[in-house]
């Protein structure tokens, strides 16, 4: 009698690790060429991985990331209906959210941020992803709190830091923003920064939402 069965068994997980390992490699390449600013590469590294693994949920979550880095934003919204409605993961609910940005509809792009954090309540970025949003939306108190959290969670983030300057500013606690930049020590980096909140919460006043900048 043949004793194989516990020998294939084994071959067949060596297989699905090779494959698994393979897949991540991949991924992290897609990824690491979007970090880098190459989301066209990332979209042509996406095609192939499709065909060797169709159907992968990072990967479409990738995909409708990397077109909204080329600004293609109808196409984004085309790719996002190829992930179920019923996947609530924070990945999936968070992109949901970017693409409803990206189209402006920042209430709504809140909505979908709120319950991609509470899907995933440790991720910083997605916590900032929601507090400007609702920055955006008008939620101007709410946005500064938010952002706050943002900051606890990943405090040495310029973004997140830069955000919660501009939520502050807007809220006219133009004392706690400058705080948050009293660890910067190139004054002249420090003074365009200034510059670039203030322009910032200029034009956001101006695009509406019932905000106003302090002062005004």
């Amino acid at each position: 009698m043949f004793a194989a069965g516990p020998a294939f068994a084994a071959d067949r997980t060596a297989e699905v690790q090779e494959e698994t390992s393979t897949r991540t490699l991949y991924l992290t390449l897609i990824q690491q060429a979007r970090a880098d600013g190459r989301a066209r590469a990332a979209l042509a590294y996406l095609d192939d991985f499709d065909r060797k693994h169709p159907d992968d949920p990072q990967a479409r979550v990738l995909r409708v990331n990397c077109l909204l880095d080329l600004g293609q934003v109808d196409a984004a919204r085309t790719a996002l209906g190829h992930i179920p409605g019923n996947d609530r993961s924070g990945a999936a609910l968070a992109v949901r959210g970017h693409v409803l940005a990206a189209e402006g509809q920042w209430a709504q792009a809140a909505t979908q941020y709120a319950a991609a954090s509470q899907a995933s309540p440790a991720d910083a970025f997605i916590t900032n992803a929601l507090g400007y949003a609702r920055l955006r939306a008008g939620q101007t108190a709410e946005a500064v709190e938010t952002l706050r959290a943002a900051h606890d969670l990943a405090p040495g983030d310029e973004v997140v830091r830069n955000n919660l300057v501009l939520a502050l500013t807007l809220n006219g606690r133009l004392g706690e923003a400058d705080a948050l930049l009293s660890g910067m020590t190139d004054a002249k980096a420090k003074s365009q920064l200034r510059q670039q909140v203030a322009g910032e919460a200029a034009r956001i006043a101006a695009a509406g939402s019932g905000i106003k900048v302090a002062g005004s």
